[in-house]
């Protein structure tokens, strides 16, 4: 059997701070806690494993996530997001495939939220 894809873990200082942000962020649900909170999953609704969150020292900029919506809701999903924790790096801007902002979690980690024109 060849390896697959699992999910993408994120070395982080503070995984259940992280781990409420992501939750609300994306809609996610905790499906696996280990040591207090040493090591948490989060999963969609259907329990599909997604993100993994891992007490250790962040890297920051070495991966990111890329979020997407709809263009209609770009906006309101900035707001929506900073409103959680997160931090404008910077500024929405518009390319030909849609629309990107470059957006950080709260501690740090890069991601971007982007709406596709197709």
């Amino acid at each position: 059997m060849i390896a697959r894809f699992d999910l993408v873990t994120i070395d982080v200082a503070d995984p259940a701070r992280q781990s409420a942000f992501w939750r609300a962020a994306l809609d996610l649900i905790e499906t696996e806690v280990e040591d207090g909170d040493r090591w948490i999953v989060l999963s969609s609704r259907d329990l599909v494993r997604r993100i993994g969150l891992q007490r250790g020292a962040p890297r920051q900029g070495t991966v990111h996530l890329d979020l997407a919506c709809s263009l209609d809701a770009f906006d309101r999903e900035i707001v929506r997001l900073v409103g959680l924790g997160a931090s404008v790096r910077h500024e929405p801007r518009r390319e030909p495939y849609g629309s990107i902002v470059n957006l950080a979690d709260p501690e740090g980690n890069l991601f971007d939220l982007c709406a596709y024109a197709h």
